[in-house]
């Protein structure tokens, strides 16, 4: 009998340790958020009224409200003045995260260290580090005649101060080369609050000084051949030309242009494997 009880003990204890083994290992596989998300104040409420511009200037100076309200009408504060109407979201107490369409966290992300995101559509960009949303905007996209291509880049090389291969006069600040052979990147410029580059990805200043510091540019061996790439980019989605602008759905219906964690999954899902490749290699360098 007693020898009975020590096989029976034996096995509980073998048992055990096998649930315990296999415990460990499914947790392994759960997702864990590597970056910390950043403390974001949410709105009671994300809603939006069309008014005037002019009279609504006239009652509103607050410097944190104009800045949520440029970056919903994706433009500039110069343009911005210019505009007979905008949409203004009635709480403006929140992160302006709140107020643009990508979502805070991705977890199909989490092996991504950094990458860049910037949507046709909506003419927004977001950045992300392992699947966390660390920082997002407007931006001004190619307009009909020029488009921005899509698909995955990266990031080459960089310049404070560079002059458009389209026009010697035009001054670009804080720009970042994503293509090198058809001269497309990120800097700033003017937003007038629709697509009108020659294709390049405008910004608001302080949008592209964060871009500028935060991507990681190519390494090259020689002239000729790259070492490892940047930071990658993913541009993607089509934007309706000659129709109204896409953020002025948002007054009917706030969620309109929200850009759900399955639709990046499945715009980064076909690069997600070079993405990585190329991350590994930065790491090993």
């Amino acid at each position: 009998m007693k020898k009975l009880i020590v096989i029976f003990g034996i096995i509980l204890t073998l048992t055990s340790f096998s649930c315990k083994k296999a415990e460990a290992e499914n947790s392994q596989q759960t997702y864990k958020i590597v970056k910390k998300a950043p403390i974001r104040k949410a709105p009671k409420a994300v809603t939006y009224t069309l008014e005037n511009t002019k009279e609504w200037l006239k009652i509103n100076k607050n410097a944190a409200d104009l800045e949520i309200v440029i970056a919903v009408n994706r433009t500039d504060k110069t343009f911005f003045t210019k505009m007979d109407s905008v949409i203004i979201p009635t709480d403006r107490s929140g992160d302006i995260a709140f107020y643009l369409p990508f979502p805070v966290e991705v977890p199909y992300l989490v092996d991504v260290d950094k990458i860049l995101f910037f949507s046709y559509p909506t003419q927004t960009f977001a950045a992300y580090e392992n699947g966390v949303l660390i920082y997002t905007g407007p931006t001004n996209m190619g307009r009909k005649k020029d488009q921005t291509p899509t698909g995955l880049f990266f990031t080459n090389w960089k310049a404070e101060e560079t002059i458009s291969t389209f026009d010697d006069e035009w001054k670009l600040l804080w720009n970042f080369n994503i293509e090198n052979k058809k001269g497309v990147g990120f800097h700033q410029y003017d937003l007038p609050g629709y697509p009108a580059s020659h294709s390049c990805l405008r910004l608001l200043e302080k949008d592209a000084k964060y871009l500028y510091k935060w991507a990681d540019q190519w390494v090259l061996v020689d002239d000729e051949n790259v070492k490892f790439k940047g930071t990658p980019v993913i541009v993607f989605g089509s934007y309706p030309f000659g129709k109204p602008k896409p953020w002025l759905q948002l007054v009917e219906n706030p969620k309109a242009l929200t850009i759900a964690e399955s639709e990046i999954e499945k715009v980064t899902e076909p690069y997600l494997e070079t993405i990585l490749k190329e991350q590994e290699k930065r790491k090993k360098s």
